[in-house]
């Protein structure tokens, strides 16, 4: 086949592999990344959308080195899928900035960590975690059984309030293993707190000192899930930026290759 001797495309299919390696890398790490692994339901759909891309790539590489009569279909296929998933990758990329423009994260005097509210999130965020009370007592219920306040609670370096208040909280454990700072609660121990009579937020009665309960019922644990997973998406992203820039230009240039092999 024509297409067999041209370094050009064939080098431009194994730079597309690379980028679709890099997709699927990314996947990976968003889907095991530590602090938001009780949601990954939401974040394997990239290392996906990478496996689909290298499988495209294949195709393309199984079509130009195949002298059999069918081989034209892998090549085709190619041709239609990779274009097709490039947009894919594109729109998800369009979607990622848009839901995760807002932070939520509000910062506090006189304490070294940011807490965080749920309004502060993209209306789509926030179903995510307010619309399937199932889905969030599953994450719940891994984030009960999860280091993150368990560790909190072993800090042997708090044994004062403000030693506790110039710590470097994570989002999830500022958000779900104390009660919000406005709640006015009095400090005893990292997730031992004592609670006043009254209290001006919802959820300030739903904090309890019980280690299985804590604040996990919480709109602030709910928000410190939420800025996690924004957090790692968007570092996600960098990496997909990359990958779908490299994509379209290598696409366009293998095709142009293909062209003038065959003629």
């Amino acid at each position: 086949m024509a297409v067999r001797k041209s370094s050009m495309f064939t080098a431009c299919l194994a730079l597309m592999a690379v980028c679709a390696v890099l997709v699927i890398a990314s996947g990976i790490w968003f889907g095991v990344a530590q602090e938001a692994e009780c949601a990954q339901r939401a974040r394997w759909p990239v290392a996906i959308l990478g496996g689909c891309i290298l499988l495209a790539t294949l195709a393309g590489f199984a079509g130009a080195y195949s002298d059999h009569g069918r081989a034209r279909y892998l090549l085709r296929f190619y041709f239609v899928a990779m274009p097709a998933l490039i947009v894919i990758l594109v729109v998800f990329l369009v979607f990622a900035a848009v839901v995760t423009g807002g932070s939520g994260a509000y910062p506090l005097i006189g304490r070294a960590y940011d807490e965080y509210r749920l309004d502060g999130f993209s209306m789509w965020l926030r179903g995510y975690v307010s619309g399937d009370p199932d889905r969030w007592e599953g994450i719940r219920s891994c984030l009960a059984g999860s280091d993150t306040c368990k560790k909190l609670a072993r800090q042997a370096s708090f044994v004062t309030a403000d030693q506790f208040y110039k710590s470097n909280l994570t989002p999830l454990q500022s958000g779900c293993c104390k009660p919000p700072s406005e709640c006015g609660f009095g400090y005893v121990g990292p997730t031992v707190w004592t609670n006043p009579t009254s209290a001006p937020d919802h959820d300030c009665g739903l904090w309890s000192n019980n280690p299985g309960q804590l604040c996990y019922e919480c709109e602030s644990c709910r928000a410190g899930l939420l800025a996690t997973l924004r957090s790692q998406w968007r570092k996600v992203n960098i990496a997909l930026v990359v990958a779908t820039v490299s994509l379209i230009f290598l696409y366009v240039a293998g095709f142009i290759a293909y062209k003038k092999a065959r003629k």
